[in-house]
């Protein structure tokens, strides 16, 4: 890896300095990310509403002494990691940026500003749309002679599992560009095996999400449109890149 300096051009840096700086680097991530924590939690209640603002009709329980403040605890740490991320890819980014060539700097950058948005699209869709019909298909399950009892802990599970899965869903676009503009996948071998990939969308969806058709179709719909989407924007970077190749 090199570094670029105004006055002495290129400076190679001893392997004590490669270590000093990632040690430097690692203390800004790790100061960077107990304060988001800190400052995620104070904010931790009013989560918890909104969260249980989705299904006003649910009442929550919790079942043993420290759950609560437990699950408050995990809110303030997700939402710690979300809040500093920024900060710790670009740390990191500062960190191996040097080291690579310009083509290689601008696909990271371009692939790590459409993955966070279609990260973002694909968690607040989960949240607004997907949660509350599954939680209402849910307890449409009902029988006279037993009384529901969710803990808010599983409820905060599932909230997790589900908007962090449609959020890593929504990157898929993104990961067929990285891999087109990387020479590893063709569009072509995309749609000579499209239906085998959206019979594998639909497993994968049943595999991510609970065992009902509602919110395996909620999520397989919208993994058929992005790879659609995906293919056109690998077709562009794919035509791109035949004509670097040419020239």
């Amino acid at each position: 890896m090199k570094r670029k300096t105004k006055k002495n051009g290129e400076d190679k840096l001893t392997l004590v300095e490669h270590l000093t700086e990632l040690r430097n680097r690692i203390i800004y991530m790790a100061v960077a990310l107990v304060a988001a924590i800190l400052l995620s939690y104070s904010f931790s209640e009013t989560l918890v509403k909104d969260m249980i603002g989705i299904v006003p009709d649910v009442s929550f329980v919790f079942i043993s002494p420290a759950e609560l403040l437990l699950s408050y605890i995990k809110i303030a740490v997700i939402m710690g990691l979300v809040l500093s991320s920024p900060f710790l890819i670009t740390q990191i980014w500062l960190y191996v940026s040097p080291g690579l060539e310009k083509k290689e700097r601008i696909t990271i950058v371009m692939s790590l500003i459409f993955g966070g948005v279609f990260f973002i699209i694909g968690a607040v869709f989960s949240y607004i749309v997907v949660l509350p019909l599954m939680i209402n298909f849910f307890m449409g399950f009902q029988m006279e002679g037993i009384e529901e009892m969710i803990s808010f802990s599983s409820y905060l599970s599932l909230v997790v599992n589900t908007v962090l899965s449609f959020g890593i869903i929504f990157e898929l676009p993104s990961i067929m560009v990285i891999l087109t503009r990387l020479g590893i996948m063709r569009v072509k071998f995309m749609k000579t095996n499209r239906k085998y990939i959206i019979l594998l969308i639909f497993i994968l969806a049943a595999v991510l999400t609970p065992p009902d058709i509602i919110s395996q179709t909620l999520l397989a719909l919208p993994m058929i449109l992005l790879f659609e989407l995906g293919i056109l924007l690998s077709m562009i970077v794919e035509r791109k890149r035949m004509k670097e190749v040419l020239e």
